[in-house]
């Protein structure tokens, strides 16, 4: 089986799961997507964003919200290469469809990528709009009552990508948890398996990923996420570590900004930092 069929078979399998959950949430029975829940019975407003834990709770039925990186710098280094990729609203719009499903489209309206071979010192510059994702969140327990919130997130990823000519099928499968402690902290956890594109090659990997993160906020509306993760490449045998830090404030209801910085800590690890905006209808 080659590698298209592989992700496609595992995404497809994937997206099948969340709909043999029956939701145990309250809105299940009353609202969908033809028949919206009425604003004053909406959940908070909560992002996947700024922090890499994915929120466990999903947007509410009828609703929709938008998540981007208004500006992102990714920075990298590998054995042969240095490279440094700008995004320009890496764009994450999620439907709800039910009390606990949700769709989610990834995209990326804008991206730049400059490589420099580090034996030769040759640059190669490319540009063009970036991959686009098609995920589906389910919520398992949490999203309407309760101090702790689980949910399943498969995705597969498509190689539209014009500034990374060696783009590939990607998937994945996402859960997220968070707990909600006393003193409005909250803590959040994900288990992530995915196949990934290789560095150096054309080729996939398995990588796992697992998070921790812990959020709190500073003054009212200002909100300071603090998380650690680390990926295991299974192929590589590598562990890559990471902590980041991030600020998000609400400016008026339904509308948040962010900013922050995910920092590897190997050398060879990704380096990220920006600015982005939540909004929800």
């Amino acid at each position: 089986m080659n590698h298209k069929n592989y992700i496609l078979n595992f995404a497809l399998a994937a997206f099948f799961i969340p709909f043999n959950f029956k939701g145990q949430q309250k809105q299940d029975k009353k609202f969908s997507i033809f028949n919206p829940v009425p604003k004053t019975m909406m959940r908070e407003m909560e992002t996947d964003r700024p922090d890499v834990t994915e929120s466990p709770y999903t947007v509410d039925a009828g609703h929709f919200q938008y998540e981007t990186d208004i500006v992102r710098n990714i920075r990298e280094t590998s054995e042969s290469t240095n490279t440094s990729t700008l995004l320009i609203n890496q764009g994450n719009l999620k439907i709800g469809l039910t009390g606990s499903t949700a769709i989610q489209i990834n995209f990326q309206t804008y991206g730049r990528q400059k490589e420099t071979d580090l034996s030769t010192g040759k640059k190669t510059i490319s540009e063009g709009i970036g991959d686009v994702s098609f995920r589906v969140k389910q919520n398992i327990i949490g999203n309407d009552h309760g101090n702790f919130a689980l949910a399943i997130l498969p995705y597969v990823k498509f190689p539209t990508s014009k500034y990374d000519d060696e783009s590939m099928w990607e998937g994945g499968l996402i859960v997220p948890m968070q707990y909600k402690l006393p003193g409005e902290w909250n803590l959040g956890f994900q288990v992530e398996v995915d196949r990934l594109k290789d560095k150096d090659q054309h080729a996939l990997h398995t990588e796992l990923l697992q998070t921790l993160t812990l959020s709190h906020s500073l003054v009212k509306n200002l909100d300071a996420i603090a998380e650690t993760y680390y990926t295991y490449d299974f192929k590589a045998h590598q562990f890559s570590n990471y902590i980041n830090a991030a600020l998000q404030m609400e400016v008026i209801k339904d509308l948040k900004l962010d900013a922050g910085v995910n920092y590897g800590l190997q050398h060879s690890a990704e380096k990220h930092y920006f600015v982005g905006a939540s909004y929800r209808y």
